[in-house]
């Protein structure tokens, strides 16, 4: 019998991701959308109209063009405008924190959150949230906390035409929606890396699209 591959951190992101699927789907305020290819849940109204609007205002005070790894903005990959928004401010810090209790988790292992803003043409191809350990990046992320397990997105304004989060291998779109927070596990029950959690965000074509993300990792976020 051929023996299973072993991912680093497979088996903090099983454990991880079965507290955290289990304490998401016993809150009645928290809608599971349907799908058996990933645990990918939504929680509406997540944020007020004027956290959204704050928030806005501080992803346009952090916006620069954003990058990857191994990708650079001129590739044409990721195009959007992205910055940490700063974790020591009290408002930030008070959004942050409520992600933290939702999904039951330490807040030593969530990274800051990140601002990003889309404006017409400017899109997120499709792409993983986890990291691969195969890349010499690898190294570095192991030493800041390992593994992404979870991924949480929130939606910060209306726009007006395209900007959705696209589910490729699910075959969900999910049009931006504001004060709406979405949440998936990265991993499979195993902890193996879920490929059907690729997702892109689709280009704008009217307006701006404005949102944040923070992920967690399986260790203490450095």
């Amino acid at each position: 019998m051929a023996k299973t591959k072993h991912f680093p951190d497979q088996d903090a992101c099983r454990i991880m991701g079965k507290r955290v699927k289990a304490r998401l789907e016993a809150d009645p305020g928290v809608y599971k959308i349907d799908t058996d290819l990933a645990d990918l849940y939504a929680v509406g109204d997540f944020l007020t109209a004027a956290e959204c609007e704050r928030l806005c205002t501080m992803v346009d005070a952090t916006a620069r063009p954003s990058s990857l790894h191994e990708i650079g903005y001129d590739a044409g990959f990721r195009t959007s405008y992205s910055g940490d928004l700063d974790p020591h401010d009290s408002f930030v810090k008070g959004i942050s924190r409520r992600i933290d209790d939702l999904m039951g988790v330490d807040s030593k292992v969530g990274e800051a959150l990140q601002g990003q803003r889309y404006l017409p043409g400017q899109q997120f191809k499709a792409h993983n949230d986890w990291f691969y350990p195969t890349e010499a990046y690898w190294e570095d992320e192991k030493k800041r906390g390992g593994q992404r397990s979870w991924t949480t997105m929130a939606f910060l304004n209306e726009v007006e035409e395209g900007g959705e989060t696209y589910f490729v291998d699910i075959g969900i779109k999910l049009e931006p929606k504001p004060g709406v927070l979405l949440l998936w596990n990265n991993a499979k029950p195993d902890g193996s890396p879920n490929e059907a959690t690729i997702h892109a965000g689709t280009p704008v074509v009217k307006g701006a699209k404005y949102i944040f993300t923070k992920w967690y990792r399986t260790r203490a976020w450095k």
